[in-house]
């Protein structure tokens, strides 16, 4: 039972990534038939990011009163409404109004299945959860591209994304009942109900500060590399446009495969030596960027990012339980979403403003930044558990 259970919150999983790219790709073609400017995409997902932070930050509250199962079933018809009204917008007002649903739907998932998934199931679990997301977020994209030049254009490529999405919805929705025979059965104990805690008082918690800051570093390192990895090796270091954009589906390619090996390697590593291994190698990753090196391995290089950075985010998120507790466990997890959000929303843009005035030259340079951040939060974070006897560098891949 737990087992369908898992296969029905991976499903969940490609329906929280679907949505990600889509609108960075179908972009191209909607501002001009809109008369919009290029840069009136950001408003779009500025909006949508604000709304998962909100949505991250009420969901412990959401969750207790009304289930991770409920909450994943309408936080996914929520997206796929969303969805459908971007196939049906005609202007750049009913994007930003279809955005709301969309960033809610996405933030109450995301943080409903992941603490879920970090009590209930093992390290491996966390790390294909993230994997399949993967799969959504490079899925779509590519559906996309299939119908941006045919007579449906964008619109029929949002519309079929939709089918997708509205199938996971009632996936999820038929799946309510599995949730409640699973908690019978469950073999975690659960007489510590959840408690929703305020922002507030979390922010005094020096170890939750710190775990927010390695999730803004770590998700800023990701997204500052998807956004502008292109643009530097085509300015910086002369690579032609189309290859330009196959190395970043390298790069993202990378980060699927460090979440999956990653997974294998739970088995034989704890979560806190998988963070580290993976740490080191975006250090020696972001390190040949400083260097004029040929394109080609400027483009290994940005590989090797996403293969170090991918595991971290899983597995951080998964020793949430261990290094909080499970009854302060869904509240943590709910502004770790949002920290993450908000890393993602501010830190790219700030680059581009970067880039603009002085040159993408400093890319390298911010993401070493960038990096700097995560991993001296992460040092302070490891010397605070220890204090707090909750740092455990031995513990291989066992539930919660």
């Amino acid at each position: 039972m737990a087992t369908l259970l898992l296969f029905v919150i991976f499903i969940a999983f490609i329906g929280l990534g679907i949505p990600d790219s889509l609108f960075g790709t179908a972009w191209p073609a909607i501002y001009p038939e809109f008369g919009s400017p290029v840069s009136a995409a950001s408003a779009v997902t500025l909006l949508i990011s604000c709304c998962t932070v909100i949505a991250s930050l009420l969901s412990a509250r959401a969750i207790n009163r009304f289930g991770t199962g409920t909450v994943t079933a309408v936080s996914t018809a929520l997206t796929a409404g969303a969805l459908l009204g971007y196939s049906l917008s005609g202007s750049l007002l009913w994007l930003c109004l279809f955005a709301v649903p969309l960033g809610i739907g996405a933030g109450a998932v995301d943080a409903a299945l992941n603490n879920y998934v970090a009590l209930h199931y093992r390290a491996t679990h966390m790390n294909f959860l993230h994997c399949f997301y993967g799969v959504g977020v490079s899925l779509s994209p590519y559906l996309m591209s299939l119908f941006l030049n045919g007579p449906g254009g964008w619109r029929e490529g949002y519309r079929t994304v939709f089918y997708i999405q509205l199938a996971i919805a009632v996936i999820t929705l038929l799946a309510l009942p599995l949730w409640g025979r699973v908690r019978k059965v469950s073999s975690v104990a659960e007489q510590t109900p959840a408690k929703p805690v305020k922002l507030s008082e979390l922010a005094k918690m020096p170890t939750v500060r710190l775990v927010w800051l390695v999730f803004i570093g770590s998700c800023a390192v990701e997204f500052t590399c998807g956004t502008w990895g292109s643009t530097f090796l085509v300015s910086g270091r002369g690579m032609t446009v189309e290859n330009a954009a196959k190395a970043i589906t390298f790069y993202y390619i990378g980060m699927a495969c460090g979440r999956f090996l990653s997974g294998l390697l739970a088995n034989k590593l704890s979560s806190w030596r998988l963070i580290q291994i993976g740490q080191g190698i975006v250090l020696v990753a972001i390190a040949s960027l400083l260097f004029p090196l040929p394109a080609v391995l400027s483009a290994a290089g940005l590989f090797l990012i996403g293969l170090g950075n991918g595991p971290v985010y899983p597995n951080l998120v998964h020793l949430t339980p261990q290094n909080f507790g499970k009854e302060l466990s869904q509240s943590v997890m709910g502004t770790q979403m949002a920290a993450a959000s908000m890393g993602i929303m501010v830190l790219p843009p700030a680059f581009g403003l970067l880039a603009q005035a002085v040159g993408v030259r400093l890319f390298p340079v911010y993401l070493l930044l960038l990096f700097g951040v995560m991993a001296a939060s992460t040092l302070a974070l490891i010397r605070t558990l220890k204090e707090q006897d909750r740092y455990h560098p031995t513990d291989r891949d066992t539930a919660t």
